[in-house]
């Protein structure tokens, strides 16, 4: 028998609290539909209240001293064992997301489950070589540091990367020893609520919260820092999306560029934090970028379909919701740029929409502003260095941007410069989970990914010995 029960015909609809399945203590419920025709997909899904809040905190509280005090290499093995899992059933859990999300298996799918068993057989490494330091020993006295884990830690995750942003935030919480409450979104809920049976099957522990790690829209992280901070003080970390530029000059590699800069509005039908939804192109090359990246982002809307396909390469916006919001833009934008390419729904049932690309959009522009999370790009023209800058810095945003020049000087002025929490030189759109995520301004505060996610989890501890007597 399968360790894990579940596919697209028999959905969780329980909430796993405890290392087991339990209702709802309000019983209440909501439905979610399937992007691609706006099917009925669930009309049971589980809502949690405080007092099932309540009650997964107790239980992690409870969990907390065993797996605090569990040997690294022990903690270890589960965390390969929970990844492997992961590996085995990646294409049901993908499915599980895919009914909910519409995110094709082979163009996304596969990527984002791959990269949360990553996460957990990274930081599994991690566990006996994240130590603290030693001082100088001056005038007969010792100083240590330690890294201790916070206790009990939480996760909200979005639904564009249900998965891949929850093995984010566990994996580190697991890692330092924090026991990890899982919040799913209701847009996503499937895969993460499917987790149940290999969590117990890897053999993680049976489970008042010490730290929030959320991936989200700006005001709902105003809202959590708030919150945290009337509470008991909770730390925070918070990704709150981006408007990400990426920045062409006329020596750059131009079919290097083409490719960055439609994968990055394409992946996942543009719904991603760090989509380059805005492209500025020196003006000598202007003219020849627009027509090559109208051609490729036409070719890629061809592979717009049906998410169950092999052949599909993006699928529809996650739900009704987010397609009227995008196509909102998209008509507002009609009258604050040059439309160039899309702009319209493609069928007549679900949530497709086309590669959109505007040009020539002013600066105060909403299309030009405001984070999209849909396929729908900006091009630009800029004539010095300076002036592109300038433009690239000038949105509340600041989570990722993309130099391309075979300039290294420039390139390395140009990316200090930028206020952005992560720079790609001749790439964007792009992360790595051993270097340090996250943003500037609005973007958010703290780093997930490499040490950096070790630090968020732990507090560090001083330790003095006095060697005098």
């Amino acid at each position: 028998m399968s360790s894990l029960p579940f596919n697209s015909t028999n959905l969780p609809s329980q909430l796993f609290i405890n290392n087991e399945y339990v209702p709802s203590k309000n019983a209440k419920v909501f439905s979610v539909a399937n992007p691609r025709d706006g099917s009925l997909v669930a009309e049971n899904v589980p809502l949690a209240d405080e007092a099932d809040v309540n009650h997964a905190v107790e239980a992690a509280e409870a969990a907390f001293p065993a797996w605090r005090s569990l040997t690294g290499v022990a903690r270890r093995e589960i965390m390969l064992k929970f990844a492997a899992l992961l590996d085995k059933h990646s294409e049901t859990l993908a499915e599980l997301s895919r009914i909910t999300q519409g995110a094709p298996y082979l163009a996304w799918g596969q990527f984002e489950i791959a990269t949360a068993a990553e996460s957990f057989r990274y930081y599994a490494g991690w566990i006996d070589k994240f130590q603290g330091d030693a001082y100088p020993e001056e005038d007969g006295y010792l100083k240590i540091t330690r890294h201790e884990p916070l206790g009990v830690t939480a996760g909200i995750v979005p639904w564009n990367g249900p998965l891949g942003t929850a093995g984010a935030k566990m994996a580190p919480a697991l890692a330092t020893g924090n026991t990890f409450i899982l919040k799913p979104s209701e847009k996503t809920p499937f895969a993460g609520l499917a987790l149940g049976p290999l969590i117990k099957e890897a053999g993680f522990h049976r489970a008042s919260c010490r730290k929030v790690s959320f991936t989200g829209s700006i005001p709902t992280g105003k809202i959590i820092q708030k919150l945290a901070a009337e509470s008991n003080l909770k730390r925070v970390t918070l990704e709150l999306g981006g408007k990400s530029p990426a920045i062409v000059f006329d020596d750059a590699n131009l079919d290097n560029a083409l490719t960055w800069c439609v994968n990055g509005i394409a992946a996942n039908t543009g719904q991603v934090c760090f989509a380059a939804s805005r492209v500025y192109v020196q003006e000598g090359i202007r003219d020849t970028f627009v027509e090559k990246f109208k051609a490729a982002l036409k070719q890629r809307g061809e592979a717009i379909g049906d998410p169950d396909k092999p052949t599909t390469l993006m699928g529809p916006l996650v739900d009704e919701a987010q397609f009227n919001k995008v196509t909102g833009f998209i008509e507002r934008g009609l009258t604050q740029g040059t439309l160039v390419l899309g702009g319209k729904r493609v069928g007549d049932t679900g949530f497709f929409v086309e590669p959109t690309l505007f040009c020539d959009v002013p600066q105060n522009a909403e299309i030009y502003q405001q984070e999209i999370f849909g396929p729908v790009v900006i091009v630009n023209s800029f004539k010095t260095e300076e002036e592109v800058i300038h433009k690239a810095n000038a949105t509340e945003y600041g989570l990722m941007a993309g130099v391309f020049t075979q300039d290294i000087n420039r390139a390395l002025r140009v990316s200090s410069a930028l206020d952005s929490g992560m720079v790609g030189v001749n790439l964007v759109s792009r992360y790595f989970l051993n270097a340090p995520f996250g943003g500037t301004k609005q973007s958010g505060i703290g780093r997930e990914n490499g040490r950096a996610a070790l630090e968020a989890f732990t507090e560090v501890k001083t330790v003095m010995v006095n060697l005098t007597y």
